[in-house]
């Protein structure tokens, strides 16, 4: 079974990738939020891969970190009507984050916002993986958060990021404009960031 894979990029798409390793090209699978973050054509990469064989074919998925790899391996095999195509679109759509978040907060209006995910399956995504979602994320600060414009104290959630995800949209972002701002913020700041140097840093952009 392919577990990695660590070549040249020689083909680069939107959901797909070609990484050259020992003369063979290999043809990957790719969320949009893994094409964004590989580098140039001609440059080495590594991906974490997740293989799906058949009779006739032998398909990959590709992504940049093992986490995203093994999240998207539970949503596939652990989800009932969920493929790897619909997997794939709500990795490209939201950040794993994102997507923890609002399985733990039991957001299904988000999660049908994804390409092909309806009520139905959103639910059942969140039915079916909130318990081990919740397991594996820290326990909830009992701080409350500082007051942010007119919205007030915002209470504390699952993680620094999910507070801050919450802070921006008092502040009336988007989720996915907030997730794209609070990932840019908190790789910026490093893991020692405080909570109100997150926010400042998301909005200032």
């Amino acid at each position: 079974m392919i577990a990695t894979l660590k070549g040249s990029i020689v083909e680069s798409r939107l959901l797909q990738v070609v990484i050259e390793a020992g003369g063979v090209g290999y043809e990957v699978n790719i969320p949009i939020k893994t094409a964004e973050n590989l580098p140039p054509i001609g440059s080495e990469t590594k991906l974490f891969i997740y293989p799906i064989y058949r009779d006739d074919s032998q398909t990959l998925y590709g992504f940049l970190n093992r986490k995203d790899r093994d999240f998207f391996k539970v949503l596939v095999e652990k989800v009932s009507g969920v493929g790897p195509k619909m997997a794939l679109m709500l990795f490209s759509r939201l950040s794993i984050r994102l997507l923890q978040g609002a399985i733990v907060r039991g957001d299904a209006k988000l999660l049908a916002q994804c390409r092909g995910i309806g009520k139905k399956t959103a639910e059942r995504i969140i039915i079916e993986l909130r318990d081990q979602v919740k397991s594996g994320l820290p326990s909830p600060s009992p701080a409350v958060l500082p007051a942010v414009g007119d919205g007030g104290a915002i209470p504390a959630g699952t993680n620094l990021f999910q507070d801050a995800i919450s802070a921006l949209g008092v502040l009336g972002y988007k989720a996915v404009e907030a997730d794209k701002a609070v990932n840019r913020a908190m790789d910026r700041l490093g893991p020692e960031a405080s909570l109100e140097d997150i926010i400042k840093q998301a909005l200032s952009g």
